[in-house]
C-alpha cells in the first residue's frame, strides 16, 4: 500500500476515527473524528502529521463531535455528501441534542455521487448510500481496494436506520446495489468495531 491508515477509536460510544496517510508526505486526511480532539491532535503530532482536510461520511453527533475544534485548530476543509447538510447542521437531527449537547457542523465542500477528488496525492471517489441517513456517503480509495464506510456497513451488520432521516430499504440498497459490486478484496473500514471485506460481508448478504 502507498498509504498507512491509522484507527482511533474516539467519543462516548467508540467510533472509529481514520487517520489517512501518503506515505511520501507529511499530509493525513481526517475521516469522522467523532470527538477527543486532544487525542486526534496527540497522535497527529507524535507522528508529525499535518492535517489536509476532514472527511465525514455523515452527521451523526459520534462522528462529528472534535470537527469544530480541528478546523479551527488547523483550519482546514470539511468534506460531506451535498444531501447531508440539514443533517450537519441541525442539533436534532444530527442527536448532538440529546446526547452531548447542541452541536452544529458547516461542511466547506459538498460532494456529489461518483465524485472524485484528491487530497495529498491520494485520489477517492464518493460513493452515495443512504439509508442510515439521508446523506450517508462512503470513501473509497480505488487504486489502494480500501473503502471508509461509515455507518452504512459493518462488519456482518450495518448502521440503525431507526434515527431521523433514516430508512432500512434504502440502506440495504446501497449495500446490495453499490457498495456489494465492488471487488471482494476491498477491505472495509467501518465507522464502529472491526475491519472487513466486500467478500466476507457478500456472503452474509446472500446467506441472509
Amino acid at each position: 500500500m502507498n498509504i498507512d491508515i491509522m484507527r482511533l477509536v474516539v467519543g462516548p460510544i467508540r467510533t472509529n476515527c481514520y487517520l489517512i496517510k501518503n506515505k511520501l508526505s507529511d499530509g493525513v486526511i481526517i475521516v469522522d473524528p467523532g470527538g477527543d480532539e486532544e487525542v486526534i491532535e496527540n497522535r497527529m503530532l507524535a507522528y508529525h502529521m499535518k492535517p489536509v482536510a476532514i472527511l465525514l461520511t455523515h452527521g451523526h453527533f459520534d462522528h462529528i463531535g472534535a470537527v469544530n475544534q480541528l478546523k479551527s485548530r488547523f483550519g482546514v476543509k470539511v468534506y460531506a455528501y451535498k444531501d447531508e447538510k440539514e443533517v450537519l447542521e441541525r442539533p436534532d437531527i444530527n442527536l448532538s441534542s440529546m446526547f452531548e449537547g447542541p452541536m452544529s457542523i458547516k461542511a466547506d465542500v459538498y460532494l456529489r455521487d461518483n465524485e472524485e477528488f484528491e487530497l495529498d496525492g491520494i485520489k477517492f471517489k464518493t460513493i452515495y448510500t443512504p439509508g442510515h441517513t439521508i446523506g450517508s456517503c462512503c470513501f473509497y480509495i480505488e487504486n489502494e481496494k480500501v473503502l471508509f464506510s461509515g455507518d452504512t456497513l459493518f462488519a456482518y451488520s450495518h448502521g440503525r436506520t431507526d434515527f431521523p432521516t433514516g430508512s432500512e430499504g434504502a440502506i440495504i440498497r446501497s449495500i446490495t446495489e453499490r457498495l456489494l459490486k465492488l471487488e471482494s478484496d476491498v477491505k472495509v473500514y467501518p465507522g464502529h468495531e472491526d475491519e472487513t471485506t466486500i467478500g466476507r460481508e457478500k456472503m452474509f448478504y446472500v446467506i441472509n
